[in-house]
């Protein structure tokens, strides 16, 4: 693993502590690149995965290129504290350039994080889930691993201003084969960890 990627792990931790806390359950369970798919209703959802996943996944996440790199300020935040892979969101194309973005990071051992909502949610509802993660997980040979992010929205909602204090939780849930699942059924997945009894916590 780099020492970027522990770095940036720690310190969103550290972060996410002081914001009102941060529990995982589930394990993380893959040795190899893979794609997270996540409900969506933050922009601190990414440091929440950063601070909730081990630095060895690797994690890069798929991110809109239209606001993430338009301003200097944001552009350094996600090429140097996050590690976006910026992207458009629109057209056929848009897979395109995730599969050609994505894929040799895929191929070198990275998790790849994408939002298949394609933008967050203000009601707290999970949207439909596109089907570009499955495509690209089926394209590279690699399995998928369902999130749920929960509590991240009360701490930084889309529109709103950081207040701090609220408790977060990520859920991880196991390991998809891409080829035996869709989108819809992911989705459910993600719904599913979201509103079911919690797990013990991970150690």
């Amino acid at each position: 693993m780099s020492g970027a990627g522990v770095l940036r792990h720690w310190l969103w931790r550290t972060v996410c502590g002081a914001s009102g806390g941060l529990t995982v359950t589930g394990r993380w369970e893959v040795h190899g690149g893979a794609v997270i798919v996540a409900n969506h209703s933050s922009h601190a959802d990414t440091a929440v995965l950063l601070a909730a996943l081990p630095p060895a996944a690797k994690v890069r996440f798929a991110a809109a290129v239209d606001y993430w790199f338009d301003i200097p300020a944001r552009r350094l935040v996600a090429t140097s504290l996050i590690g976006v892979l910026p992207l458009r969101r629109s057209g056929d194309g848009g897979y395109t350039a995730l599969r050609d973005t994505a894929g040799p990071l895929l191929d070198a051992g990275h998790t790849v994080v994408i939002y298949p909502e394609g933008t967050r949610s203000t009601d707290g509802g999970i949207a439909e889930f596109r089907s570009g993660a499955v495509r690209l997980a089926r394209d590279f040979g690699v399995p998928i691993v369902p999130v749920a992010l929960l509590g991240i929205a009360d701490v930084l909602p889309k529109g709103g201003r950081f207040s701090p204090g609220s408790p977060m939780e990520v859920r991880l849930g196991d390991p998809v084969d891409p080829h035996h699942t869709t989108a819809a059924q992911l989705r459910a997945e993600v719904v599913q960890l979201a509103t079911g009894v919690r797990h013990a916590l991970a150690a």
